[in-house]
């Protein structure tokens, strides 16, 4: 049985074994900044909350379109790294270190987005409930939430337990156990050079459709549209992203 520790994101977030900021996602990331946009119809100088911005490859782009960015995460190397990237952009980021869940903004934001399945990462729904109560406290009144994850009704209807990845410089497997919240994962990473092999186990609440509208509604949150994708496209059990468009009630 697969078991991953309550705080396991505390380990996993380093670059030495998982960086989002891969080649092929930082060349998605202008396209996935416009068509967010798009939906948040924000003024330039709109003031917009990137929680769990990660490296920032989606935040330099929003700000490069003359937005006021606040990019949020847990990971000191994101940061930094994220850091770097504006710098090279020559754009202004504001990027601050904490937990999601502690969230002490005010009626600060615009807009809040949450992207790339940066989200349902602990044990208890309750943990997830209070970060959603902290985007909603954070809008202003009227203020957008947009969250993109994985969807849920797709995973679960087409799971697969194990399978390997070939990424370039490495293998990866990844392992993979239901629960009745969510999905444990266990990925072991194997370097083709070193043969150095590296194991890391997570958990990730899995939410679908309905899930998500029920914590988001509980959370003060009402969903406006869903998506299946950064093109625009309908949501179906078919669909691989599950993205949505929130408004604070």
């Amino acid at each position: 049985m697969i078991k991953a520790a309550p705080e396991w994101h505390k380990s996993f977030f380093k670059n030495s074994f998982y960086n989002p900021a891969s080649e092929t996602a930082v060349a998605k990331a202008p396209a996935e900044a416009a068509f967010v946009l798009k939906q948040l119809k924000l003024k330039k100088g709109s003031a917009l909350l990137d929680l769990c911005c990660g490296p920032g490859r989606h935040a330099v782009e929003f700000a490069s379109r003359g937005l006021a960015v606040t990019g949020y995460d847990f990971s000191r190397e994101y940061l930094a790294e994220a850091a770097a990237r504006a710098q090279k952009k020559r754009v202004a980021l504001r990027l601050l270190r904490g937990d999601m869940r502690e969230l002490k903004f005010s009626g600060e934001f615009d807009a809040v987005v949450n992207m790339f399945t940066s989200f349902g990462y602990f044990p208890r729904l309750s943990d997830d409930i209070k970060t959603l109560k902290g985007i909603a406290r954070a809008l202003k009144p009227g203020g957008l939430f947009l969250i993109d994850v994985v969807n849920g009704d797709f995973i679960m209807s087409r799971f697969v337990p194990r399978d390997w990845h070939d990424l370039g410089d490495h293998y990866l497997l990844e392992t993979r156990e239901p629960d009745r919240d969510g999905i444990f994962n266990t990925w072991v990473k194997i370097d083709k050079r070193s043969g150095r092999i590296q194991e890391k186990t997570f958990f990730n609440r899995i939410y679908g459709r309905a899930t998500l509208t029920a914590a988001l509604r509980r959370a003060g949150l009402k969903p406006l549209k869903f998506w299946g994708g950064f093109r625009g496209e309908k949501l179906s059990d078919g669909s691989i992203r599950l993205i949505c468009l929130a408004k604070k009630l």
